[in-house]
């Protein structure tokens, strides 16, 4: 009998090794198993879960897919009996080393951000969950202050509003959000008005993410290590800048890189990790004002979190420490945001992404 919540990881792999992980999450201690793994891609170290719960979308974050200076994306099945993965098929993602991927509230398409080449494409999905070709493809342009990463541009993720209206891909070479319209008839994005929102010089926008009622996005900055606060217009996609917040503490002198912003399925808490500081820094939200104040800093028990996840219950959080090729589990106390660890961990290569699928209450 399949556990009630799936947990499955993504890593830097070769193509030739295991890269995505399947693992259950007990609901009662929050202990992670593993319980099979996969190869097919080079590093599917982003994945995205389809609405159906029966496909998992990875990236192959490289920058040659079938002789092409492109990376790619790849479909799996997932079997309903045992959430075992079966690779489906794989497209170009249109540019160098596409590092985010997300999924359309509707299921008819992926939409893919290509760190490396500073680009982004939309790909539609099939009725067997096979994926297409991208039907459009859109190159950023320019740069900003910092010389050593922001000479060209870097689209670091791509998220849709929970409307399906709009996508944002957060650039971390050009600092801004920019905005998409999306053409469900066509598959196509074509730049919304207003086109974009800006962080400030030299932040280094990174990952966004939307309180579920779409009313307020959050995008974490991996240059500066701040946190960003925006209301969201739904009617015409526009970002208006609330809030800008540090991720570490006043004293922290080390060097730091943020990198995941997940807001709790509660919407009342954000959280953010930062890589150095190795910590989850846990944020409350003020309902009306989508302005956050900071709750903790946690430790990720591990080096390096470059991901983690919430349990669609909002029970369960789970730090990827990238570096110590560990995996820890948090309870989240659903009144305050505050984690504390379960003393549950389990090692894996170099995780990058966790993603959730429940399969029961």
């Amino acid at each position: 009998m399949l556990p009630a919540m799936i947990a499955f990881i993504g890593t830097y792999a070769p193509a030739d090794q295991n890269g995505i992980f399947v693992c259950s999450l007990d609901m009662s201690t929050g202990e992670l198993r593993q319980i099979s793994a996969v190869r097919g891609v080079g590093n599917p170290s982003f994945l995205a879960v389809h609405p159906d719960g029966r496909h998992l979308y990875a990236v192959a974050e490289i920058g040659d897919f079938n002789n092409q200076q492109t990376g790619g994306v790849a479909a799996f099945a997932i079997d309903p009996e045992s959430a075992a993965l079966e690779f489906v098929n794989a497209q170009p993602s249109g540019g160098r080393g596409p590092c985010h991927i997300s999924i359309h509230p509707n299921g008819r398409y992926a939409f893919a951000a290509n760190y490396g080449g500073g680009s982004v494409s939309i790909l539609p999905i099939n009725e067997d969950g096979s994926l297409g070709p991208p039907s459009d493809f859109v190159q950023h342009a320019g740069s900003s202050v910092n010389p050593n990463r922001q000479q060209a541009p870097h689209a670091h993720s791509i998220n849709i509003h929970p409307n399906g209206r709009f996508a944002y891909a957060a650039d971390l070479g050009l600092d801004k959000i920019l905005i998409y319209s999306i053409n469900l008839e066509y598959g196509k994005i074509p730049p919304n008005d207003p086109p974009y929102a800006e962080t400030r010089p030299g932040a280094g926008p990174r990952h966004f993410a939307f309180r579920p009622d779409g009313a307020f996005a959050y995008v974490i900055n991996e240059l500066d290590s701040t946190l960003n606060a925006f209301r969201v217009d739904a009617e015409s996609g526009a970002l208006a800048l609330l809030q800008t917040i540090d991720t570490v503490p006043s004293g922290f002198d080390g060097t730091n890189y943020t990198a995941e912003v997940r807001v709790a399925p509660n919407g009342r808490f954000v959280y953010g990790s930062n890589r150095g500081h190795n910590s989850v820094a846990v944020y409350r939200i003020d309902d009306e004002k989508g302005t956050v104040q900071l709750v903790e800093h946690e430790s990720t028990r591990g080096d390096t979190p470059r991901n983690f996840g919430i349990d669609p219950t909002g029970q369960f959080l789970i730090a990827a420490n990238q570096n110590s090729d560990d995996l820890y589990s948090f309870r989240i106390d659903p009144q305050t945001g505050e984690l504390t660890p379960t003393g549950s961990s389990l090692n894996i290569p170099k995780p990058v992404c966790v993603q959730f699928l429940q399969l029961s209450d």
